[in-house]
Order: structure tokens, then sequence, then C-alpha cells
């Protein structure tokens, strides 16, 4: 937004930061929160109209992902990509209260009717407008496209129209699009997605995990906590359910299936097809608690005659995750979990420091003890912290690689069921209080 204006539209809000007077990062904005007036206009307003949405404040996103609510009267500025604060922010989490509305989350989608044709239109977008000397917002502005929802409508035309001028924002909508929000999240991290999701009412939610493809979504499912993983499965059609459990990491799925009524997890299972489910199949079979119901099946896994530049070559794999590629696994034939017999390690430090053209198993660290199975929780944890590593290799009583157990793993489960609610950090240039200003939301 040019620096001066005093309109944005809410979708360009999506993602910016957010500083103090300082230049310190509070966080990133997720959502405007504004409240919908439809009673009867006041004097001198057009009659039978309702008044624009007052925009309440923003939530925000701090580096914790705690999400906290920033009352408009508490910025200063809105421009050039960024939002500027008081510099004091209330660390309490936000909290959606009945009367209220997330626009990003709620409104951007909806099949609204405009009031002089009586034609039905898609909201893309709404634009915010600062009040002529006064820190208060409104929403006074709704970008829409004309013609039906569904998979043609971008074909439509667009026109940006009055807030007086289109009606149906109160009303409940069953089957609610999702392809404007999902645009927000293009460059968001999976975790953010899952943050964002978890905080949507449970029909919206639904609505935007059912247009995110099966990739996306199981990347999103990953990090989400467990009550909304068995929700959001339970409503996805059974083959699309299936699809999406195959697509995440198979020690993940096994945490969500374990989850699951027995009988609801085998029924999943045999959708799936082999070469999916029998890796989970694996990961459930082991006790809860220890290294093989944990590990991942899926670790790097090279044969002693494969040279550096092979290594390094997987390595750079960008979907595999930090800890996975920090080292290669050197095993005989076969080379896929489970596999032939264990030769050892070699770090990633080790690769980088020797020529391309030399073979892995000439380089193989060979003293590094692999674990069993069975090994617990505090055990894996406490091996990790000695040998200062991020991964470890679980090997079985023939001396075949299972997998490895990955130090993020390991804290995803010894950490309290709900630490992705728990805010264990906050940033600088935020303080906590009781009551910004002594006043309530609705009155900052």
């Amino acid at each position: 937004m040019a620096a001066g204006a005093t309109r944005v539209f809410v979708s360009h809000l999506a993602g910016i930061a957010v500083f103090d007077p300082n230049g310190d990062q509070v966080g990133r904005v997720r959502d405007v929160v504004v409240m919908l007036r439809d009673q009867p206009a006041a004097d001198g307003e057009q009659a039978g109209r309702a008044r624009p949405p007052r925009v309440l404040g923003l939530v925000v996103e701090v580096v914790s992902r705690r999400r906290v609510f920033l009352p408009m009267t508490r910025v200063t500025g809105v421009e050039s990509g960024q939002v500027i604060t008081t510099g004091v922010v209330n660390m309490r989490r936000f909290e959606q209260r009945p009367a209220e509305t997330l626009v990003l989350g709620e409104l951007l989608d909806r099949r609204v009717t405009l009031t002089g044709t009586g034609e039905q239109v898609t909201v893309l977008d709404v634009g915010m407008q600062q009040l002529p000397a006064r820190r208060d917002w409104q929403i006074d502005k709704v970008f829409v496209r004309r013609g039906k929802g569904g998979a043609l409508r971008r074909r439509g035309e667009t026109l940006t129209v009055e807030w007086s001028a289109v009606t149906g924002f109160a009303l409940e909508e069953k089957e609610q699009g999702a392809a404007t929000l999902l645009s927000t999240f293009e460059h968001m991290r999976p975790a953010d997605i899952a943050n964002t999701l978890h905080h949507l009412s449970a029909k919206r939610r639904t609505e935007v995990a059912g247009a995110l493809d099966d990739d996306r979504l199981a990347d999103v499912l990953e990090e989400l906590p467990e009550d909304d993983q068995i929700e959001l499965i339970g409503e996805l059609p059974d083959g699309r359910a299936a699809d999406v459990l195959e697509a995440m990491d198979p020690d993940d799925a096994a945490d969500l299936l374990s989850a699951l009524a027995e009988q609801e997890q085998e029924r999943l299972l045999q959708l799936m097809r082999p070469q999916g489910a029998d890796p989970v199949r694996r990961l459930l079979s082991y006790e809860e608690g220890t290294a093989g119901s944990i590990m991942t099946t899926e670790p790097i896994v090279l044969q002693p005659d494969d040279t550096v530049a092979l290594a390094l070559a997987r390595i750079r794999n960008p979907d595999l995750s930090a800890p996975l590629a920090a080292q290669v696994f050197v095993c005989r034939p076969p080379d896929e979990t489970p596999t032939g017999k264990y030769l050892g390690v070699v770090h990633f430090q080790r690769l980088l420091r020797d020529p391309p053209f030399t073979l892995v198993g000439s380089i193989v660290d060979t003293d590094l003890r692999p674990l069993p199975p069975e090994t617990t929780l505090p055990s894996v944890s406490s091996y990790l912290a000695t040998y200062n590593i991020v991964a470890a290799p679980v090997v079985d009583e023939g001396g075949h690689l299972l997998g490895a157990v990955t130090v993020d793993d390991v804290l995803d489960h010894l950490l309290p069921d709900d630490w992705r609610e728990d805010a264990a950090l906050e940033p600088l240039g935020t303080t906590r209080e009781t009551d910004p200003e002594g006043v309530s939301r609705n009155d900052a």
C-alpha cells in the first residue's frame, strides 16, 4: 500500500510483519477482526442499509506461534507492507468472541447478493478505511466476482462495490468456497497453515481442508493437534483419506491412526495401497513410546559402493527435513527398510570434506551404536544428547536397518500434548498485561 493511503485491502495484510516503534518485529498479521453491524442505519444514513463493519483489530501471530489480539487503536501506521504499533502488545491468547467475525477466515469466498440486482457474487477481498481524524477503521469496500461458484468462477467479471451494495454476510453459508483464503497460504509454512486452521470454526476448517491438495493437506495434518487431525481425517471421503495418509510421513500417519478406534484404523489401512500401508503397519506393531513406534521408515539409505556425490545429491532433496538430511545410512542391499546388513552412518560434514568420487563405504562411521526398536523415549533423548546428533539408526536383532529416530519426533512425543497451544517464548517488543488500557476489546 502506498505511504499515506487510508484504505487497504485485507488480503494485502495477510502475513505482513508487525513492528514496534523501535523497528523490532512483534509478529505477523494472520487475520482481521471485525464486528458486523446489521442494525438499522443511524440518522443521516440511507435507511434500510446496515452500517459498515467496524474493524476491532488484528490477529497477530508472534514468534512462539501464539495468536494475540492487537486493537486498531494501537496501530499507528499501515504502509509499505508493514504494520506499526505503539509498541505495547497484550500477550493474552486471542479467543474469538460470538459477535466477532474473522475477515480472511470467514468472509472471503462467501456468496453474497448485490442489493440492486439480486445477483449472487463471490467475495474475493474487502477494503478497510481509516476514518478521518481518528484511529478507528471500518470495512467500506467489497471486491467481488460475478458468476457461479466452483472451478470456473475465475472467468467471471470482477468489480469493487460499496459495503452497502451487498447483503448476506450475516447468513450462514452451507458450502463456502476456499480458493481466495488458500491464496493467502501460498507462502506460508505447513505449521503456520495448521495454526490458522486450528483457529477456524470446525465448518470452515473442513471446507479449507477439502480444498487443499493431498500433499499440502498431508503436510498440514502432520502439524495439527491430534483432535484436529482426527476431526479432519473423519470428514474426508474414504478414498481421499487414504490418499492423504499415504502422502504423510509413515510415522506421522501411524501416530494419527493409533488415535483411532481399531476398526476404523484397519478400515483406512485396507483402503491404502500396500506400499503406503505396509510401513505404517510396521510402525503400529511397536509398543507406544519406543524408538520403533516413532521412527521414520524413510531415511537416506545408500550402498557401500555409492559415491559421496550421490550422497550429497540425495541430501539436497528439498522435501527432506533437516534432521533426516544430516546424515546417510550405509547398508548392504536391499536399500529399502528393512534393509540388508547395517554398516554404519556418514555424517553430512564428512561428506563435505571428501572428494565427490569417494565411496561412502570407505568413510562410514561404525562407532555409533544403533538403537533397538524397543528403546524407550527417555533413553533415545539421552542417546541423541550424549552423541550430539539429530538422528539415530534403529536396527533389529538381525542387523537390518528399520528406520531412524529424529530429534523433532522425539521432542514431539516428549512435550505435553498441548504444546502447540502453549507459548514457550515471547518476542522482543511485547509485554503482558491484564487488560490493555483498562478497556474491553470492543472499546479498544
